[in-house]
């Protein structure tokens, strides 16, 4: 069996061309005739040739390919983000490289290698839970390759980023649990190194203010981003004296397991306590009872993110000017937070 690899040098040789003629036609340049070229490519189907695009675009200084890293892929919120970058890259003839970090600094810096390697024009990035900072994102500008932040990212990084309104959607989900009537409300948050996490806190918390309620400082609490730590820390405020009578999460991930903690201490939802999460992921709809969420928009935001590079960096490559895109979030209120059961989309 004949493993070797047709080139465009046995293409030009059964046609009888030269190289460079082929590769014309090939590329669809001018100076090159209709109808040979759809002999070339005639040809090039039967002896099964495949022309290598990445060398070609290489040699006009650009791979056409971008690479994107994400926390995972399994979760609803990041693989709409992805499918709204893919749509982007087709729309403008670019491939995609995915990657997940599985919220670890080193396999996502192990990612941002890869990435380099393989030549991408931009990468897309999402911060991993475990990233502190995002100064490894410099040896990518290093390489002459562009960065655009999303959904998590380091605002001391100088560069692109495209986010949400999270300080304003976490107020209004707060406010929307307030207005229902719950009075002793709990935030189960995230790290607080990552920006996002702490505008979530800070609208939380301006909702609480302006209600003039009180909340106290173990209601609050951080860097709970797993199910299985969510509902450990749902128990024991379930167990005091005093418990909470609602939970706002910053994930439907930790609103699951506060879910599950709540089934466990024999209480109700909504009656007894009330339930809020962020990212609308597909199970919040499904389960009963059904789960109030942020909806993020992630397709809309991946693709936006991908339209910082095709829209601005690339038609636009002597700017400095620095590109932050905020996406709005809507709320989705269902039977976990309100108390009459009245499924409503503001």
């Amino acid at each position: 069996m004949n493993t070797k690899r047709i080139t465009i040098y046995d293409l030009a040789k059964e046609l009888g061309l030269s190289v460079s003629y082929v590769s014309k036609a090939l590329n669809g340049k001018p100076g090159v005739k209709e109808e040979v070229r759809q002999v070339v490519l005639k040809k090039a189907a039967e002896i099964n040739f495949k022309h290598n695009t990445q060398a070609a675009n290489l040699r006009r200084g650009s791979s056409m390919t971008l690479g994107v890293i994400v926390p995972h892929i399994n979760q609803n919120f990041f693989s709409d983000a992805i499918s709204g970058i893919e749509k982007a890259c087709t729309e403008n003839k670019h491939n995609l490289i995915i990657c997940q970090s599985h919220e670890k600094s080193d396999v996502e810096k192990t990612a941002i290698e890869t990435l380099i390697h393989q030549n991408v024009d931009c990468i897309l990035i999402s911060l991993s839970k475990e990233t502190q900072s995002a100064n490894v994102l410099g040896q990518v500008l290093e390489h002459k390759i562009n960065v655009i932040q999303f959904d998590r990212c380091d605002e001391n990084f100088p560069g692109h980023r495209v986010i949400n309104d999270n300080k304003d959607a976490t107020y209004k989900a707060a406010k929307s649990m307030i207005d229902e009537g719950y009075q002793r409300l709990a935030f189960i948050g995230g790290p607080l190194h990552m920006d996002l996490y702490m505008n979530r806190k800070e609208g939380f918390i301006r909702a609480i203010n302006e209600a003039g309620m009180y909340v106290p400082d173990h209601f609050i609490v951080e860097d709970n981003i797993s199910k299985e730590n969510a509902f450990q820390t749902a128990l024991k405020l379930l167990a005091l004296p005093e418990p909470p009578d609602a939970f706002l999460a910053i994930s439907d991930i930790q609103a699951l397991g506060i879910m599950l903690a709540i089934t466990q201490s024999g209480l109700k939802i909504p009656e007894d306590i009330g339930i809020f999460g962020y990212a609308n992921e597909p199970f919040t709809e499904i389960i009963t009872p059904s789960i109030s969420s942020v909806d993020q928009n992630s397709e809309r935001l991946g693709y936006q993110a991908a339209m910082v590079y095709f829209d601005h960096i690339l038609k636009n490559k002597e700017s400095d000017e620095v590109i932050t895109k905020i996406i709005e979030s809507d709320l989705i209120i269902r039977s976990s937070s309100k108390r009459n059961n009245i499924a409503v989309v503001l």
